[in-house]
């Protein structure tokens, strides 16, 4: 065997060893924990004592996996120091490279000052598909309408992108500032929505803090805490984005290239 021989072999058994770890790079990378990017809450007199309401926005930065089970633990205390709210809240499995809002709201009997939002771990899925399979769910019409100091009405519409129908959606609205910032949220849920039919919803927010709702940023999920929902639609396959027949005429002759001589010898 000559010297070019075996640095040839030598080579491609380098090559050859390096591949897998390249395809796989982003899949065998360490998991990054869920990261609450935005939380907003707020406090109101009610007849049976008061209203706590929040919002949050959870972020998922894995490319390979969806975050399951997350549960956002909701505190509230009073201003001795006594907590007068302790909630948990299951949340929706979180899509891989994505981030989900939730949105949620209780009664407290005592006087609450503070509000805190904490999420525990997740556990991870592997997804089956690449991640852009898991698309997001149309938006539109949406419109945004105040009722009255701090209450908001938001109406629109969600279409399911997949060929199967998605047997349940939730659909929140997020209201920012004029500077971004998260002002409320709500949610509302949906069952059995379509690919060929709009459905409506309603969602009406209260508690909202701060100045001017300068914009509404409204996004859909599917329901659950495991990833399995939006993996059954996933696989199912997307609605095709051209469903009409092409209108013109075929070539007369193929637009094809010549293929070369073999110069093999």
């Amino acid at each position: 065997m000559t010297r070019r021989s075996r640095m040839t072999i030598a080579l491609a058994l380098a090559l050859a060893g390096l591949a897998p770890a390249a395809c796989g790079e982003d899949k065998q990378a360490d998991i990054r924990p869920l990261v609450l990017k935005e939380q907003v809450s707020s406090i109101a007199k009610s007849g049976t004592g008061y209203v706590v309401s929040w919002a949050g926005v959870l972020s998922n930065a894995n490319r390979w996996h969806f975050g399951e089970h997350a549960i956002a633990t909701v505190t509230a205390v009073d201003a001795a120091g006594k907590q007068v709210v302790h909630l948990k809240q299951p949340l929706d499995a979180v899509p891989p490279g994505r981030s989900v809002a939730f949105s949620g709201q209780t009664t407290a009997t005592g006087q609450p000052v503070r509000v805190k939002i904490e999420c525990g771990h997740a556990t991870w899925h592997l997804v089956p598909r690449i991640p852009s399979a898991f698309l997001t769910f149309p938006i539109s019409d949406v419109v945004t309408e105040r009722l009255h100091e701090g209450s908001y009405l938001i109406t629109g519409y969600v279409l399911d992108p997949f060929l199967k129908a998605a047997s349940g959606v939730a659909v929140t609205a997020l209201l920012r500032d004029a500077a971004g910032k998260l002002a409320g949220g709500g949610t509302a849920y949906l069952e059995k929505v379509q690919s060929n039919l709009k459905r409506r919803f309603v969602i009406t927010i209260d508690g909202v803090t701060g100045g001017t709702v300068a914009k509404t940023d409204v996004r859909a999920r599917t329901w659950g805490t495991t990833a399995k929902p939006y993996i059954d639609l996933a696989l199912a396959g997307a609605v095709p984005i051209h469903t009409v027949a092409p209108s013109t005429k075929p070539f007369d002759k193929d637009r094809g290239y010549q293929v070369l001589a073999d110069r093999r010898q």
